[in-house]
């Protein structure tokens, strides 16, 4: 069934900051039900990818499992990204460095650069310092109040437990 159809698409969900490929798991399910080709990938460090945090030291670097995802594409294949927060910003250079491949980009509450972040932006979550082999940075430990209305609004509750 999947790929089957004259009108199927490729889909290629990124996830977000602090997920993995997991998060898309009923998405997917739907979308292969359509017919639909769907991809959903860990960026690096993320989900079940093997690359540790420390390991990656770019943002490309982070992004390159969608980077190649994308490139591998057959000839004439035009994908539909598809991404959740910070992995917008992963779509967003897909997008950049392979116009010929991407149909359409959809972003899903996904993040845009700022000069300057609103103070209130972050809500109850907690900037941690931390300190490892690439140096001195900041971890956010993401607060509940956060999660529910800026990263799942459309959720239901129960979802969130």
């Amino acid at each position: 069934m999947e790929g089957s159809s004259s009108s199927s698409k490729h889909f290629i969900l990124v996830h977000g900051l602090c997920h993995g490929a997991w998060c898309w798991y009923k998405v997917v399910t739907m979308l292969r039900s359509e017919g639909h080709r769907v991809t959903a990938l860990d960026l690096a460090a993320s989900g079940v990818h093997l690359a540790r945090i420390d390991e990656v030291h770019s943002f490309e670097e982070y992004s390159q499992p969608l980077l190649d995802a994308v490139a591998e594409a057959p000839a004439g294949e035009r994908q539909i990204l598809v991404g959740h927060s910070f992995g917008g910003l992963s779509i967003a250079l897909a997008m950049e460095r392979f116009p010929e491949k991407i149909a359409v980009a959809v972003f899903v509450a996904a993040a845009l650069i700022r000069e300057k972040a609103p103070k209130d932006m972050l809500l109850d979550s907690k900037m941690i310092p931390i300190n490892n082999k690439q140096g001195p940075g900041t971890a956010i430990l993401l607060g509940p109040n956060f999660l529910a209305e800026k990263g799942y609004p459309l959720s239901p509750a129960e979802a969130m437990n």
